[in-house]
């Protein structure tokens, strides 16, 4: 119901009244349309915030059939990793004119398939998907390809013949880690995994392996442990190790929460890093630094994945790339070698 208090909305002609000009000029400048001056687009702008006028998105969509939103699916929101992918997102898309609607699945396929749901029902333009240590399959993103609104999986991937993938080569990286390790001396090496139906540590244990074995070292079934790597898994792994009557002499760990648990751990052991044991993460967070010895690890840069990922979406959707060739996209890594793993002279 209409009262007498309430304010009319105000519209693009009110703002042309303003500044006298046309409400021609006042619609392209709010378009950013090339043909009007910055000065001109500046005024324009700021008597559409004094005057508070709200943007007609919904006749936008109508007319151009887009939502300018892309749908993100992330394991979980509280990692340093994926929120440095995010900002990287976030920056490519709003340049671009679009917004981001976050979710996260909490590690299950379950909620996974529910945040599809969600999506499609907000007629997301694109999905960017990190897979959930559950997920066994991607049918619940099928009503997607059905539509063929474009989905590209980073970090956590699955291979399908439309969807590009955006990685680092995780086996590489892996592989130089354990070799550095070697090179340290260490020959018992264990290694804390996740979830190994997943690509990213299913090829970091290969490479690690295979590491081991190109340097004539037998891998043994008991130095693999699989986790959800958090710190909590990282204190049960140092609680293992204490117990064992061989330990290990490095470890090296999946990520870096798990990491440094279990290096604190240890030394409240009485066993200590890196004098006694050896160990290395995977990621570089901030927690890496903090620590006491610094942690060394394999830097991969979040904001670099999340950019790719989003500039590789809205290209596909500008028409400029080609979603039935679907491409994998490796990204750089770097071993960053620190204080844990350097034996006293």
């Amino acid at each position: 119901m209409s009262t007498s208090n309430e304010k009319k909305e105000v519209t693009i002609y009110d703002i042309a009244a303003a500044l006298q000009i046309s409400a021609a000029t006042v619609s392209r400048g709010l378009k950013n349309h090339p043909a009007i001056k910055q000065a001109t687009k500046d005024r324009i702008f700021a008597q559409a915030e004094r005057m508070g006028y709200r943007f007609n998105t919904f006749a936008r969509n109508l007319r151009t059939k887009r939502t300018y939103t892309i749908g993100v699916i992330v394991p979980r929101l509280n990692s340093m990793f994926m929120s440095d992918v995010i900002a990287g997102m976030e920056k490519v898309s709003n340049e671009a004119g679009y917004e981001l609607i976050i979710s996260q699945s909490l590690e299950t396929m379950e909620k996974e398939m529910k945040n599809a749901v969600t999506m499609f029902n907000n007629r997301v333009d694109g999905l960017l998907v990190s897979l959930a240590y559950t997920t066994t399959g991607i049918d619940h993103f099928k009503r997607f390809f059905d539509k063929n609104i474009p989905l590209i999986f980073f970090d956590r991937v699955f291979e399908h013949p439309n969807c590009p993938n955006i990685v680092i080569n995780n086996y590489k990286a892996a592989y130089e880690l354990t070799s550095y390790l070697i090179q340290q001396g260490a020959r018992r090496i264990m290694h804390v995994a996740g979830n190994l139906n997943r690509n990213v540590y299913s090829q970091r244990f290969k490479g690690y392996r295979d590491a081991l074995l190109d340097n004539g070292i037998q891998f043994q079934e008991g130095w693999l442990i699989v986790n959800n790597l958090s710190a909590e898994d990282g204190i049960h792994t140092a609680k293992h190790i204490y117990a064992l009557t061989e330990r290990p002499d490095a470890v090296f760990v999946a990520n870096d929460t798990c990491a440094v648990a279990c290096m604190q751990e240890l030394k409240r052991n009485g066993i200590y890093v890196p004098k006694d044991i050896l160990v290395a993460g995977f990621n570089n967070d901030p927690i890496a630094t903090v620590v006491e010895p610094n942690l060394t690890t394999v830097n991969y840069r979040g904001p670099e994945m999340g950019e790719m990922a989003a500039k590789t979406l809205i290209n596909l959707l500008n028409g400029n790339g080609e979603q039935h060739t679907a491409a994998t996209i490796m990204l750089r890594h770097e071993l960053i070698i620190r204080d844990s793993t350097q034996r006293p002279q």
